[in-house]
């Protein structure tokens, strides 16, 4: 059932679908097909439809909650987007995207604003903490509205965890600054079509090159050299160690995927979302078919 695994999928965020947004996400090019199977799961009582959005836990709040965090999406936007092009203007980044709740049109006040950076090939790391620097230091360490936690590099541009979670994050992106680079991005990863054959990357007409600062221009010149390679290599070998120290917790498999840190990607997500979201999908599907013995894929 190729409408289900998008409902199950968004049902863990408490987050419900549109019509058209199950389609969007479902991995059927056949609308008809999509429609008939959403009144399947009606008919079964797993999906009820209230203002327009459809259910599958029974909640109804769910479908307020989200007008609401779509509402505050809106009103937050313009802030994100001021953001994404002061990133921008640090040594090094050639893109920058909004990623996260945020790029699916959804936001609350508990949550942060999310960005995807794109950094020049071996300098990655010192791109990575000049930002992080600024946050230490200017914002006080608040990552609200400045959560710079997943860095590639242009010659690393096929992201290497192809599954759905990553897929459905890719699909989302905001891209604000960066044409060519969030466009030879997407030439990278066009397995993301297999996912969701029906959605299409966002358009790129009003992405933007922005200028750095005169200080990031600086920076560059003195470390587009020798100089440049050790403090990179420095830099990740420290953050890489501190890692270590502070999420020892992690097994040696769950850290690579959750703290990669290698010269061209650097990801800091120490909770494993990714993981948590996978098996939360799996254990809805299980959970469905046992109920219902209808397949979720």
């Amino acid at each position: 059932m190729k409408a289900l695994k998008p409902i199950l999928y968004y049902s863990i965020f408490n987050h419900p679908l549109t019509k058209e947004e199950i389609f969007l996400y479902s991995q059927s090019q056949n609308r008809a097909l999509i429609e008939n199977e959403i009144k399947v799961l009606q008919k079964i009582e797993s999906l009820k439809e209230h203002n327009g959005f459809y259910i599958y836990n029974n909640d109804f709040k769910i479908a307020e909650r989200r007008l609401a965090s779509n509402r505050n999406a809106k009103l937050i936007m313009p802030k994100a987007l001021k953001r994404a092009h002061f990133i921008s203007k640090f040594p090094y980044v050639k893109s920058v995207s909004i990623s996260g709740a945020l790029s699916k049109g959804a936001y609350d006040d508990e949550g942060d604003i999310d960005f995807f950076i794109i950094t020049t090939p071996n300098r990655l790391w010192v791109a990575r903490t000049s930002l992080i620097l600024y946050k230490k230091i200017f914002l006080l360490n608040s990552k609200k509205y400045f959560c710079v936690n997943y860095f590639i590099s242009t010659n690393h541009l096929e992201i290497s965890e192809q599954n759905l979670f990553t897929a459905t994050e890719l699909a989302t992106l905001i891209p604000v600054t960066g044409k060519k680079t969030y466009t030879d991005f997407l030439a990278n990863n066009t397995w993301v079509k297999k996912h969701f054959p029906n959605m299409n990357f966002r358009k790129v007409d009003n992405i933007k090159d922005v200028k750095p600062f005169m200080v990031s221009k600086l920076l560059e010149a003195v470390f587009n050299s020798s100089l440049g390679n050790f403090v990179d290599h420095y830099c990740r070998k420290m953050t890489l160690k501190r890692w270590t120290s502070k999420f020892s917790n992690l097994e040696k498999e769950q850290f690579e995927i959750a703290l990669k840190s290698t010269k061209s990607v650097s990801k800091h997500h120490p909770q494993n979302f990714q993981k948590k979201v996978i098996e939360a999908y799996e254990q809805k599907c299980q959970e469905f078919e046992a109920k219902h013995n209808i397949k979720c894929n």
